[in-house]
C-alpha cells in the first residue's frame, strides 16, 4: 500500500511567485490584471479582499473600494499595511465583511481548495462579488502539467476543472455571471505571442474550444429571503372548519445543509 506523498505547499507558493517574474509569467499576470480591471471597474464598496499565494502579486487595482486587504500564507520581516498573514482556508475576518473577494490561483495551491472557497463565501456579504482565477486543465497548459516531471512554477498547482468550480459556487449560493478561459500562448518562455494568441482567440470566438491557459469566474452571492416566523396559534383563537378540523403550525427558515462533491 502506497503512502500518500506530503506536498510542500510553502515551497510551491514561493516557486509560483518566482515564476511570475519570468517573461511568460509577467505576460499572464498582465492579461489577468487587464481582464479583472475591465470587469470589476464599476464595482464600489467598503472592502476588497484578495487571497493569493503572495501579497506581491496584486490584482484588481482599478476598483474603487475604501479598503483593500490582501492575504499571504507566509510571514515576512517587513509586511506592508493592509496585508494579513493567514491560510486561505482559515480567514481571520468576520462573516459578511467584504464586498469583493478575489481568489488568485487560491484553489490551485491550497491543501483544502473547497474549504478555501467556503471561507471566501463566508466573509463575502450578500450580493457581493467573487472572482476566481485558476489554471485550466483542458488546455495545452494542462497537458504540460501532466507530462511535467517537476512541480516548479505553475506545474505544482492542481488545475481544477472550471465546471467543478462553478458547481461548488452554485452549492454555496452563488450566481455565475461570467465564466471564460483566457491567455492562449503556449507554455513556453519563447512561444510566439501573436501567432498563438490569435489562433486561440479565433477558437474561442467561434465557440469551438475553451482552451485558454487560465479561467476566470465572476459570481454574485445570492441572498435567500427568510420567511418570517409566525407566532404559534392559541387554541382559543383558532376557528374550526367543519369536516377538516383545525391545524396549527408555524414554519421558519431551517438552516440549509450543503452536500458538496468530493474534492
Amino acid at each position: 500500500m502506497k503512502k500518500s506523498k506530503i506536498v510542500d505547499y510553502p515551497s510551491r507558493h514561493e516557486s509560483f511567485e518566482d515564476w511570475f517574474q519570468t517573461p511568460l509569467g509577467r505576460s499572464m499576470l498582465a492579461d489577468q490584471r487587464r481582464f479583472l480591471d475591465q470587469k470589476l471597474a464599476r464595482l464600489t464598496g467598503a472592502r476588497q479582499l484578495q487571497v493569493s499565494v503572495s501579497h506581491r502579486i496584486p490584482l484588481a487595482n482599478g476598483t474603487d473600494f475604501s479598503q483593500k486587504v490582501m492575504t499571504t500564507p507566509k510571514w515576512f520581516t517587513s509586511i506592508p499595511d493592509g496585508v494579513v498573514v493567514c491560510d486561505a482556508d482559515e480567514l481571520p475576518f468576520p462573516g459578511d465583511s467584504m464586498d469583493l473577494v478575489v481568489l488568485h490561483h487560491t484553489a490551485d495551491f491550497s491543501p483544502y481548495p473547497h474549504q478555501a472557497l467556503r471561507e471566501a463565501a463566508r466573509v463575502l456579504r450578500g450580493e457581493g462579488m467573487i472572482a476566481v482565477v485558476g489554471f485550466n486543465p483542458v488546455s495545452v497548459w494542462g497537458l504540460r502539467r501532466l507530462i511535467s516531471r517537476h512541480h516548479a512554477g505553475p506545474w505544482g498547482g492542481r488545475f481544477l476543472m472550471r465546471g467543478r468550480m462553478e458547481d461548488w459556487l452554485h452549492l454555496l449560493g452563488f450566481q455565475v455571471d461570467v465564466s471564460v478561459t483566457r491567455f492562449f500562448r503556449l507554455p513556453l518562455q519563447r512561444s510566439g505571442r501573436k501567432a498563438s494568441g490569435r489562433f486561440g482567440e479565433r477558437l474561442t470566438v467561434s465557440g469551438l474550444l475553451p482552451v485558454g491557459a487560465y479561467y476566470c469566474i465572476l459570481a454574485k452571492k445570492r441572498v435567500s429571503a427568510c420567511i418570517p416566523r409566525r407566532a404559534a396559534w392559541r387554541q382559543n383563537n383558532v376557528m374550526g372548519i367543519p369536516g377538516t378540523g383545525t391545524v396549527s403550525a408555524s414554519r421558519g427558515c431551517p438552516p440549509q445543509s450543503l452536500n458538496h462533491p468530493e474534492d
